[in-house]
């Protein structure tokens, strides 16, 4: 089986983000108080506790570049919290999440249609091992599944 390493959103966009209170789109970032589940926190891969405080803001994922480029909303703790790069297991905000897709991507950036998957978050880590044996995939983003968001990226380790 492949080993894997789930990347977390760069430190210097976290920082930027907390210090500037501006996203990618030029857009205010807005204050959030965790009051339920979810608020999946993109730089440390943990979910908000209740009575965090997280920032929502849209942020232009480095990868995939070209015509699959797209920007993504994203939570992240408005306070530092440790930057997440996470071998050989899924993070908490894919698992626990209801429903997840898998994007696969080769090293042209172009998305492999044949490989596009949607599971719950719990169910997910066989199918991504299994699509990582192939060797076309150089990454694969995982993003919620209804409304779209990406939670992480995963390369092979």
């Amino acid at each position: 089986m492949s080993q894997f390493m789930c990347l977390a959103m760069d430190s210097a966009s976290a920082a930027r983000f907390r210090t500037t209170r501006r996203d990618d789109r030029g857009g205010k970032i807005l204050g959030r108080i965790v009051d339920r589940p979810g608020f999946p926190c993109r730089h440390c891969l943990r979910l908000g506790r209740l009575g965090e405080e997280m920032l929502l803001a849209s942020w232009d994922l480095p990868l995939p570049g070209g015509p699959y480029w797209t920007p993504s909303p994203v939570f992240l703790h408005a306070g530092d919290c440790p930057h997440a790069a996470i071998e050989d297991a899924l993070p908490e905000t894919v698992r626990e999440n209801p429903l997840v897709s898998l994007r696969h991507y080769d090293a042209d950036g172009m998305c492999l249609y044949d490989l596009g998957i949607v599971v719950p978050g719990q169910e997910a880590e066989a199918p991504l091992r299994q699509r990582l044996g192939d060797p076309r995939v150089a990454f694969v983003n995982i993003h919620t599944a209804k409304p779209g968001c990406w939670l992480t990226r995963v390369e092979r380790a």
